[in-house]
């Protein structure tokens, strides 16, 4: 049988990793457009547009495909969500918030109270 050779992805994984992103449970390689997905077993499914989806993996290198996988999701992936996360947390609120919060003080301060303008200073008549 004639297996599909996963070793340009396992490096490029490695080499490369700012390449992937992992979307609804799959590694996504968006330039390329292909998509792995693991089972339990360790076994990699490909989905792409080309004819790359046609072969198989050999399981023996869908474990070594799926252990890099497993490094790049913990070493990369999830600090880069985790960063992500932290920082959106100090961004500005967003516009509808920021307007909310507004009117809410407006509304708690009630009317805000005018002084009186002090009267022009009329020059002495000559």
């Amino acid at each position: 049988m004639t297996y599909l050779d996963l070793a340009p992805a396992i490096t490029a994984l490695r080499a490369r990793p700012e390449e992937f992103e992992f979307i609804n449970d799959t590694l996504h390689h968006p330039r390329s457009r292909h998509r792995f997905r693991f089972d339990s077993e360790g076994d990699v499914q490909i989905d792409a547009l080309c004819d790359c989806s046609l072969l198989r993996a050999r399981p023996e290198q869908a474990k070594v495909f799926h252990t890099a996988y497993q490094d790049w999701h913990a070493n990369y992936w999830r600090p880069l969500t985790i960063n992500r996360e932290f920082a959106s947390h100090f961004g500005p609120p967003p516009l509808w918030r920021r307007a909310a919060i507004w009117l809410l003080r407006r509304l708690l301060t009630g009317p805000q109270e005018t002084k009186p303008m002090p009267a022009p200073a009329v020059a002495p008549a000559e």
